[in-house]
């Protein structure tokens, strides 16, 4: 094998135990050691943790070594085998971990493991990975085959199938963190990637250095293994690990002009000659004057001494090269001048749009888009404002915090410093949800019930933050309010009622088609809407009454809902996709279609609410820190971000959809509108 790794600002150690580390990503790669070892073949691992806490700072380490040590001490016949043991041993360790009361990984963990030996490929993954194949100039995207049972980080389910396949010599399996991916995607890196035969260090970081100035700015792995039928040491690269400023110097600049200098003047050598006067002669007139002393006149050999000229030569170059310099430099601060006017040009007619027409729902988009053009713009200017002279310095500042405040006001955003704890769970107090490892809460009746599809039983939280447990003996995936119970699910067709602090018995829906495994649900007057998003259907359960649900049947009509992350329905079905905009349907239908085109810029939203209930369309974006709240309209009536909303699982609306409830962890917290 041959193995390129490129790591993109890499946080420092001292950061991560710190706690100043906002990421945590690492690769790994195991070659046989021994003869029982080569049995196995050769094992890699690349992995990515966000919102990293202080006590995550060897998590992948850890995780990555439990891995390679059970699937290197599996005594079995294959290679698949012993890898499906393996990850069993890492799901086991990942659930006793979140027991011990580390949950801050759910939900943050980005984590692939591949085996290869004799060109046979062996791989899984959990969370934002991509992986490829490339063969020959094509780019093949295998990872679109494995078939993924949930899409929650729940510990038991981190990792789970496994794709296998014969490989050829000269293939390459690409593996890109999601950041890394998202560039090469807008930039069509993969295909340039896949043309580059045959693989080279050099050729590679000639394409990644093309677009350095955009990959400075991201964190992750560039990860790329090619298969050869001889063992190649792995080339490892740290790229732009600072962001630090290059101090000017005159002796790198000039360096290459030095040399070539030096290199003249040595060939050919030459020796100038020293020049010998005559002794002047002294005519004596008479009378006799007193005899004059002998006068020597000896002249420097100033340009004998090579050392000297060759100093003067450079003191020349240095002052025409500081120059040269100087007009170069003053050239560039006149663009970024003519840029800076373009850009408060851009701001001054957003502004005249809000002034004009005041609050025309129109106005106020086009203004919000010129704000964004120009945050956009500006954000450039800003990581280098630090090198301008102090007036532009100055200047840069003003324009950026005259766009921000506007896009804050446009956008309805409210950053809540010191959000309101209404409850906290600790690992081993008992009498406060000690041992209880919340996923999932659900608001109802002015309470709160916590669920976990890993954790048995219930946990209610009442109006005075008192809590309890309440037993049942069953683990529950999703949990929907009906006008006087509360309606949990066990995957895949069981259900079970809560109603006045009782548990009913099981009641068993029809599965609709075999495999069926639903990634959410929604209801809407007692009817259940699921959505499975791998075979890509909407099942409808229609509501009987009396707790009773009739035959599923498939309620999209000629539509596919295999790009749906999370769906709510209100007399019309609301689906929030993978490129986060939000699809409405109507009778089976697709009726409109939003892009969110909010600051800041969307990322990756995982879950939308609202009821026939509620006014709002509610959605939580955990990689933003915040919760958005639209109208139907799809206008924003205000988005609530904190810096302490760290590791965002889920959220619950109460009935007059005025205060929300955040599930962070093991915190909860309360915002009001």
């Amino acid at each position: 094998m041959q193995i390129f790794e490129f790591h993109f600002n890499p946080p420092k150690q001292k950061e991560v135990v710190s706690g100043h580390a906002k990421s945590l990503f690492d690769s790994f790669c195991y070659e046989p050691e021994n003869i029982y070892e080569k049995r196995m073949g050769s094992l890699y691992m690349v992995g990515f943790l966000k919102n990293v806490l202080p006590q995550s700072a060897h998590f992948l380490n850890k995780l990555s070594r439990i891995i390679k040590e059970k699937y290197y001490k599996t005594i079995s016949a294959s290679q698949e085998k012993s890898l499906k043991e393996a990850l069993r041993k890492a799901n086991e360790h990942l659930e006793k971990t979140a027991k011990e009361g580390d949950v801050s990984w759910l939900g943050n963990l980005d984590f692939a493991v591949l085996s290869l030996k004799n060109f046979e490929l062996n791989f899984t993954k959990a969370g934002f990975l991509k992986i490829f194949l490339l063969r020959k100039g094509r780019v093949i995207d295998i990872d679109q085959r494995l078939k993924f049972d949930d899409i929650e980080p729940f510990p038991l389910k981190i990792f789970g199938n496994i794709v296998s396949g014969r490989l050829a010599e000269n293939d390459a399996i690409l593996v890109l963190t999601k950041e890394i991916f998202e560039n090469f995607q807008i930039h069509n890196l993969v295909n340039q990637v896949a043309k580059i035969f045959p693989f080279e260090q050099k050729k590679l970081k000639e394409l990644l250095n093309g677009k350095r100035e955009e990959l400075t700015k991201l964190s992750g792995i560039f990860f790329l293994v090619v298969l050869r039928k001889e063992s190649v040491a792995k080339e490892r690269e740290t790229l732009f690990k600072e962001k630090t400023l290059k101090i000017f110097s005159f002796k790198e600049i000039f360096k290459p002009i030095i040399n070539l200098f030096k290199k003249a003047i040595r060939v050919p050598h030459l020796k100038i000659p020293q020049l010998k006067l005559a002794k002047p002669k002294i005519r004596i007139v008479k009378p006799v004057l007193p005899k004059l002393p002998k006068i020597r006149i000896k002249i420097p050999l100033f340009f004998a001494n090579k050392k000297l000229l060759l100093i003067i030569s450079l003191i020349l170059i240095l002052a025409l090269g500081f120059f040269i310099f100087e007009r170069k430099e003053q050239k560039q601060l006149t663009i970024y001048r003519e840029n800076l006017n373009q850009i408060e040009q851009k701001i001054n007619q957003a502004q005249s749009y809000l002034l004009i027409t005041g609050n025309n729902p129109q106005a106020r988009i086009s203004a919000n888009l010129l704000f964004n053009e120009g945050w956009q713009e500006i954000s450039p200017f800003v990581n280098i404002a630090s090198t301008f002279p102090s007036d532009l310095a100055s200047r840069v500042l003003q324009l950026k915090n005259k766009i921000s405040d506007n896009l804050y006001l446009l956008n309805q955003l409210v950053n809540v410093l010191d959000p309101e704890i209404i409850f906290e769970f600790t690992p081993h107090q008992k009498n406060i949800g000690g041992g209880f490892i919340p996923q999932r809460l659900i608001s109802f009746g002015g309470n709160l019930y916590f669920f976990s599809p890993y954790s048995e039983n219930a946990f209610k939280v009442n109006q005075n933050g008192e809590g309890g447990i309440l037993s049942v003996n069953k683990k529950f995936n999703f949990a929907y309010p009906l006008p006087d119970s509360i309606l949990f699910f066990t995957k895949p067709k069981e259900a079970t009622l809560l109603k006045d602090g009782n548990f009913s018995e099981s009641i068993n829906l029809a599965t609709p088609y075999a495999n069926f495994n639903f990634n959410d649900l929604s209801s809407f007057q007692g009817s259940l809407y699921l959505s499975d998003i791998r075979d890509g259907k909407i099942i409808k359960y229609p509501y009987l009454g009396n707790y009773q649900w009739g035959e599923p049947r498939l309620w999209l009509a000629n539509e596919k809902a295999k790009d749906f992350k999370s769906l709510a329905v209100d007399g019309s079905l609301w689906a929030l996709t993978k490129k986060n905009s939000i699809e409405r349907y109507y009778a089976g239908k697709l009726q409109e279609t939003w892009d969110l085109d909010i600051f800041p810029a969307p990322k990756y939203f995982s879950k939308i609410f609202t009821s026939s209930q509620l006014f709002y369309l509610y959605l939580l974006e955990p990689d933003q820190r915040r919760i958005v709240i639209l109208n139907r309209s799809g206008e924003i009536v205000k988005q609530f971000q904190s810096e302490k909303f760290d590791n965002l699982l889920d959220f619950s609306v109460s009935e007059n959809g005025k205060t929300i409830y955040l599930l962070n962890g093991l915190k909860v917290y309360k915002v009001t509108l």
